[in-house]
């Protein structure tokens, strides 16, 4: 099966001569869903960047569906979905406005709009807010509306950072149910966490980042024999490696 993203070789940061990034390579297939995990600092928000195509490598080579953002940026923007850390809005738009701006932008008709924006409404609890401003809502209801417009548009790819802060527990568990459908339904989604439990029970694989690079990368199971703790959690499997890298 061919990749659905692909990251090879990439180093890059905030500015040429400093890299925060470091010869990182790792792909995505559909079907899956990928869990990239470090500790804060260790380059997970810089490499999400440089996948969206917000700051350009010094070195290596992005692609989803085998395009680049400098070879067809707009065919590349249009191949993911991502769900932000920090809610982006606009104080003037309601909630109903700027999940049909999302449907606008990526060219849905409108009776596919509604199609699709009622049932997200529903699983996410948000029916009632729906003609509101996002300044009225919580920290967790602005969290849900950067979810449902990028659930709305349906892509190949999904990029999510963190998505589970702020979300009360039914938010998390729909957020969940969703993209596990997502997955099932052929689309590759990249989830940065800081929450393990959650990525051992949800992600079917498991990148790990320290001081800018990739130490480790595989399946649970991999990761075991790869670090020869047999049995344990990604958990221990992560501190273990964290701390016996730590200087």
């Amino acid at each position: 099966m061919p990749n659905l993203l692909e990251v090879q070789g990439v180093t890059g940061g905030y500015s040429a001569s400093h890299s925060v990034i470091k010869d990182v390579s790792f792909h995505i297939q559909p079907q899956e869903i990928v869990a990239l995990i470090g500790l804060n600092g260790a380059g997970k928000s810089t490499t999400i960047k440089h996948i969206l195509g917000l700051l350009e490598p010094t070195k290596g080579v992005i692609s989803i569906d085998g395009k680049t953002f400098q070879t067809d940026p707009d065919t590349y923007r249009f191949s993911y979905g991502y769900i932000p850390e920090s809610p982006i809005y606009y104080e003037e738009l309601t909630l109903w406005e700027h999940i049909e701006l999302a449907a606008m932008s990526h060219g849905l008709e409108h009776e596919v709009f509604v199609e699709r924006a009622m049932p997200l409404l529903k699983e996410f609890r948000m029916e009632k807010m729906k003609d509101r401003f996002p300044q009225q809502f919580s920290k967790g209801m602005r969290q849900k509306l950067m979810i449902m417009m990028a659930l709305l548009i349906q892509p190949r790819l999904y990029i999510v950072d963190e998505p589970i802060l702020g979300l009360d527990p039914i938010g998390i568990r729909s957020l969940l149910s969703w993209l596990n459908r997502c997955k099932e339904q052929g689309a590759g989604i990249l989830m940065s966490t800081h929450i393990l439990a959650t990525a051992e029970k949800y992600c079917d694989r498991f990148i790990i980042m320290h001081k800018g690079e990739i130490r480790a990368q595989g399946t649970l199971e991999e990761l075991r024999r790869i670090t020869g703790l047999s049995h344990h959690s990604l958990d221990d499997i992560y501190l273990h490696i964290v701390e016996d890298d730590s200087e």
